[in-house]
């Protein structure tokens, strides 16, 4: 699959596409390189050689950072078409590249929903002409997203995606979910899923549990979702395609994958910020921003995910970006759409909590942020190796910012770490040899 080439992009075009960056740490977890040396970026491709250019190439001094694989983020609410006022492809990409993520997979509950080739050939043609960093795009499993009638998978496909979901909804019918791996094998498509029994969480807005019920509100149990991953391995199994567990929250759930990885079932699964630096007792004062699907659990959870990270039972990180107006958020907590922004924080915060936590070292924590969601994808994406695409995220492991919701790239200000102290951020994110955003001068260089 050919990606969104963002030198389409008025914002990349500013800038040439060889450098020369010196002196920095080169974690590439792809190929197991972890050094302090240089990197050669002509014609927008790694170079063979690392001396120093002869003529006019850009120099980056890199003394001190972090030279890594462009950072993959394959869980994004984009928004567009249907949803401007919280979002465009043009915002969040700017978003995206603000955090260091060159790289984006984009969710198919846009207005009208990405299940026909048309939605999709819109939403490619407006990232070419709009987006600063690669977008990659999923289609629906099925029609409307209503769970009742499969896409035409063959002809989504055929449009350029790289995978299938419903997220935002999961397919509750067994039989049409069997029938979408069915075909979605037969492309080698990864199909991605929400998992959420709607009986089980019927007007849940919060987890089921001890604040549940000081604070009145209704229960979401970790059960809903520990039944639908229950049901996808069973299916991957049956089918043998690849399914990917979206957004895991329950520890349940955390063992259920892991048993299934010792079978050899094509079962893959992802974490997001949110759930593992927030549990549920965030909600004490009812704030909106804090209502994301799944909702924030116990601490028992939290270990159990961060136990998952480390076993790499979980292979992937991503946000989860889903923005909301502040006018949509400015309600009563029951009546408040799920979901939170993270694209500009969700580095610092797994920086945070899993390296300065000791869960993960820096090249674990930057596999499952380029080379695995890149295998899993099949993109052309995810390493330093020689000749490979030049996307490359440099990143400061000891610049300490303060988190603010107005400073923002995205439309969208609904996060819960408005203020937080993170201890690490991206200083330059590269796309295809250019770079497209810096901390320094942001997207003038």
């Amino acid at each position: 699959m050919t990606p969104l080439p963002s030198s389409s992009s008025s914002l990349s075009t500013r800038f040439p596409s060889s450098l020369f960056i010196r002196g920095g740490r080169i974690i590439d977890p792809a190929s197991g390189r972890d050094e302090v040396g240089d990197l050669l970026v002509v014609a927008g491709r790694i170079a063979e050689s690392t001396a120093a250019p002869k003529g006019e190439a850009p120099v980056i001094d890199a003394k001190g950072l972090i030279v890594a694989p462009g950072l993959i983020d394959m869980h994004v609410h984009l928004r567009e078409p249907g949803g401007a006022q919280k979002e465009t492809i043009a915002t969040g990409t700017r978003a995206a590249a603000a955090g260091g993520f060159t790289s984006i997979l984009a969710m198919p509950n846009t207005n009208p929903p990405a299940d026909g080739p048309n939605t999709i050939a819109f939403m490619r043609q407006r990232a070419l002409e709009t987006a600063c960093v690669n977008v990659f795009t999923t289609g629906c499993i099925t029609v409307g997203m209503k769970g009742e009638q499969l896409t035409p998978i063959g002809s989504l496909h055929q449009a350029g995606v790289v995978a299938l979901t419903d997220d935002g909804h999961c397919v509750q019918n067994n039989e049409v979910m069997r029938r979408a791996l069915d075909y979605a094998r037969m492309f080698d498509l990864l199909t991605l899923d929400h998992c959420q029994d709607y009986d089980l969480s019927a007007g849940g807005v919060m987890h089921e549990g001890y604040w549940s019920t000081v604070l009145g509100l209704p229960g979401w149990p970790r059960i809903a979702e520990d039944l639908i991953v229950a049901r996808n391995i069973l299916l991957s199994e049956l089918t043998g395609a690849r399914v990917h567990v979206q957004h895991l929250s329950s520890g349940e759930s955390v063992r259920l994958v892991r048993e299934a990885k010792k079978r050899n079932v094509k079962i893959s699964a992802e974490a997001m910020p949110h759930h593992l630096a927030l549990t549920d007792a965030a909600i004490e004062n009812y704030d909106t921003n804090f209502k994301m699907n799944p909702p924030l659990r116990e601490r028992i959870d939290q270990e159990a995910l961060l136990a998952g990270l480390a076993d790499d039972t979980i292979e992937i990180l991503a946000s989860d970006h889903a923005p909301h107006a502040s006018y949509e958020k400015e309600v009563e907590f029951a009546e408040a759409p799920f979901g939170i922004v993270g694209l500009e924080t969700e580095l610092g915060i797994f920086v945070k909590i899993l390296i300065e936590g000791r869960v993960l070292d820096w090249p674990q924590m930057l596999a499952k942020l380029t080379v695995n969601p890149a295998r899993l994808l099949k993109l052309d994406r995810g390493t330093l190796a020689p000749g490979a695409v030049a996307d490359i995220t440099l990143i400061d492991p000891k610049h300490a910012w303060k988190v603010d919701a107005s400073k923002f790239h995205s439309l969208s200000r609904n996060t819960p770490f408005h203020g937080w102290d993170l201890p690490a951020r991206a200083t330059h994110t590269i796309v295809d040899g250019r770079v497209v955003w810096s901390l320094e001068n942001q997207f003038g260089g």
